[in-house]
């Protein structure tokens, strides 16, 4: 029998065991010396006193608490530094507390932090004694009211705009706590950067007794430099690799980079983990180590049941990512939030790509700009050494903008201004500035359309690729739809910037969204301008069943479709425009040439032969007929180029079956699936309705 993650809380309290026991920085490792404070807290907000479970949010069933809307908490645990840890520093470390805390050892305050997502850390040195017990106390803030802080997803009272995409906040304590011992003098930061691709930039910034005139040694498999601080504590330099090993989703190859500081028993030393890979757009291409890369991604909103933001264990986290790949997806864009940097050193170490980009606002004011701006410094300093992340966002769909960068220059001027902050802290990597429409500064077009009719997506993808037209409808509410435009000003350049999509998805049932899936995705690989796809969403997220996985990551029913299929370098792209979810073809089906393009984004031209032939109604994809199958003759098709269509017939087909298509190379492997549905059309039922009246419902948008 499993346990849910109130159970498993419970058990470790019981057994002694902390949740989340694993060391939260893999990425910067100091797990020579370091212990955790998850577990139980002394726990008071209004009219409760009680246990807490760190680090579960206190909405959380996991916490113990599971009370919405406290605006102010206290947490209180007594904390023993290990004796052998005299004479070194120690450092107290968050993972993220929403919104603001108040830190105070034995009465007396060492610090405050005001943003909810950003990592932070309290040198404590002075204040405690190793082998005596002190009382660690965290006050907590978190409004209600949200509108003029970074808060994503999480929902606000007076209620966002949104708020029909929004869910339960996720307050206090959320990631784990922990303390460290460190040098005397140690580095505070360490910036990573291998986009030289022949060696790792390396940067260092030091606090504590003597941060000025300090040595660092740097050793990379067996390769070592010595740096020497400024009279700001800051030492850089840059380690050159003889026979450079770049990372790439194929190879993600590591480097571990030992940091020292000093020397003997009380040196500092921290573990850092880069990867050597430059990512960069070339015209409207992006470019990953100097070859095109195509995005196929997904959006995850890193929400777990029971535990909210918070993932249950590493396992989860690890398991997500196993979990993208599986559908077939190259990156995963994690949407609105700081995820947990275990998540990030597993795409690292598996070579997931990451588009990574901090909550929004709600309402624009310089208030929340200021907020918003904020988190910008922290979230480079602790993400930005990961190769995975390639693309870093903003803004998302002017939300903390008013949804006006077109008729506001404040607001419009906000959204340069991030970026230009955002750019000075890491050239690294591109930048969307504003993800969704109303471009103004940014390093990518990117787009978030919405639309349940798959003749109207059709013509509407083919368009906005050619250029024809740059607006798209957009329905912000149920009586409020817009047309927004990739572009957000006259100045901004209509050609020479990659274009992708970074939200599509409709149907209601599962059935049909993966129908949707299907169809919509061969018409973005259809047109070779765009760079990418982006698809809504991972799992569910409480009341928004849009995921191609449930809440708690099970698959669904697709009806055949197979994601990994649809997601694939290489796919079958079918000039048809099906009947509807479960009836691509109608019955009964008269022999017709099916023309068949392929879309193919391989390093090499791949010489293939498309296959079709009718199997029952509901066969599975892979099970394919070894006789008796129409062919086509073989054809070779380049990369990123779609090929020109080939006839493949159809043949008749008087009860309801699936004809499944498939493509293979010169050795005789499977490259390419697809399939169409053939099945009665039956009309809808309209019995009832008023007098001129339609009868449906629209699919509500994930934003």
């Amino acid at each position: 029998m499993s346990l849910s993650i109130t159970d498993q809380a419970l058990v470790s309290s019981e057994t002694g065991a902390a949740p989340r026991p694993e060391y939260p920085r893999p990425d910067r490792d100091r797990s020579e010396r370091w212990l955790t404070l998850n577990g139980r807290w002394d726990f008071e907000a209004d009219g409760i006193r009680s246990d807490i479970t760190v680090p579960f949010a206190w909405e959380s069933e996991a916490s113990g608490i599971r009370r919405t809307w406290l605006e102010r908490g206290v947490y209180r645990r007594q904390v023993v530094v290990p004796v052998e840890w005299t004479g070194r520093r120690v450092v107290l470390s968050f993972g993220a507390v929403h919104h603001r805390a108040v830190v105070r050892i034995d009465g007396t305050t060492i610090g405050e932090h005001v943003g909810g997502y950003e990592s932070f850390e309290f040198d404590v040195t002075d204040f405690v004694v190793s082998g005596v017990a002190s009382e660690l106390e965290v006050e907590v803030e978190a409004p209600a009211d949200k509108r003029a802080i970074a808060h994503g997803k999480q929902r606000s009272i007076p209620r966002d705009d949104y708020d029909g995409v929004s869910f339960t906040p996720t307050s206090g304590i959320w990631q784990s706590v922990w303390l460290e011992a460190r040098g005397r003098t140690y580095a505070r930061t360490v910036a990573l950067r291998g986009d030289s691709l022949t060696g790792i930039d390396i940067s260092v910034g030091l606090a504590g007794d003597e941060v000025g005139g300090t040595v660092v040694r740097a050793l990379v498999d067996g390769v070592a430099v010595e740096l020497v601080s400024d009279a700001t504590g800051h030492a850089s330099g840059r380690i050159e690799f003889a026979e450079p090993r770049l990372w790439s989703p194929e190879d993600p190859h590591l480097y571990r980079v030992e940091i020292t500081v000093g020397d003997g028993e009380l040196a500092d030393r921290v573990i850092a983990t880069t990867g050597l890979r430059r990512i960069e757009t070339r015209g409207e291409e992006l470019v990953l180590n100097g070859s095109r890369l195509y995005v196929r991604g997904v959006l995850d909103q890193g929400y777990w049941p029971d535990t909210g933001l918070t993932a249950p264990d590493a396992e989860a986290l690890r398991r997500d990512i196993a979990l993208a790949r599986e559908l077939g997806y190259n990156l995963v864009r994690k949407h609105l939030k700081f995820e947990d940097p275990i998540w990030l050193q597993e795409a690292d170490v598996t070579g997931m790509l990451v588009w990574a980009e901090p909550a929004c606002p709600s309402r624009f004011s310089s208030e929340a700009a200021a907020a918003f701006e904020a988190q910008l410094p922290a979230m480079v300093e602790r993400d930005g050494n990961h190769p995975s992340i390639v693309i870093w966002g903003l803004y998302n769909e002017e939300w903390g903008l008013d949804w006006d960068i077109p008729g506001s220059a404040a607001r419009a001027e906000a959204a340069v201004r991030a970026y230009g902050l955002l750019r000075a802290l890491d050239d690294t990597r591109p930048i969307v500035e504003n993800s969704g429409w109303s471009h103004v500064k940014s390093d990518l077009v990117d787009w978030h359309y919405y639309e349940p009719d798959l003749a109207t997506w059709k013509q509407a993808v083919e368009d906005l690729a050619s250029g024809e037209r740059e607006t798209f409808p957009v329905r912000l509410g149920p009586d409020f739809t817009v047309d927004k435009s990739f572009y957000g000003s006259a100045s901004f350049p209509r050609t020479g910037v990659p274009i992708l999509n970074s939200e599509y998805g409709e149907g209601f049932t599962s059935l049909e969204r993966a129908w949707h899936l299907r169809w919509e995705t061969q018409e973005l690989r259809r047109h070779d301008r765009y760079s990418g796809y982006v698809y809504t969403e991972f799992s569910d997220v409480e009341h928004e069943c849009a995921g191609l996985l449930t809440e708690d990551r099970r698959t669904k029913d697709w009806g055949g479709c197979v994601p990994a299929d649809v997601n694939a370098e290489t796919v079958l792209v079918l000039d048809l425009v099906p009947s509807r979810a479960g009836a691509d073809l109608a019955l009964p089906v008269s022999a017709f040439d099916l023309d068949v393009h392929v879309s193919h984004h391989g390093r090499s031209t791949v010489s293939v032969a498309v296959h079709g032939a009718w199997v029952p109604a509901g066969a599975p994809t892979d099970a394919l007929p070894s006789a008796g199958f129409a062919s086509t003759s073989r054809f070779e098709v380049a990369p990123f180029a779609l090929s020109d269509a080939v006839p493949l017939g159809v043949p008749a087909r008087d009860g309801a079956g699936r004809f499944v298509i498939w493509a293979t190379d010169a050795a005789g492997a499977v490259v390419a699936r697809a399939f169409l549905d053939a099945a009665e059309v039956e009309a809808p039922n309209r019995r009832g309705a008023r007098e001129g009246e339609f009868v449906g419902a629209e699919q509500p948008e994930e934003r």
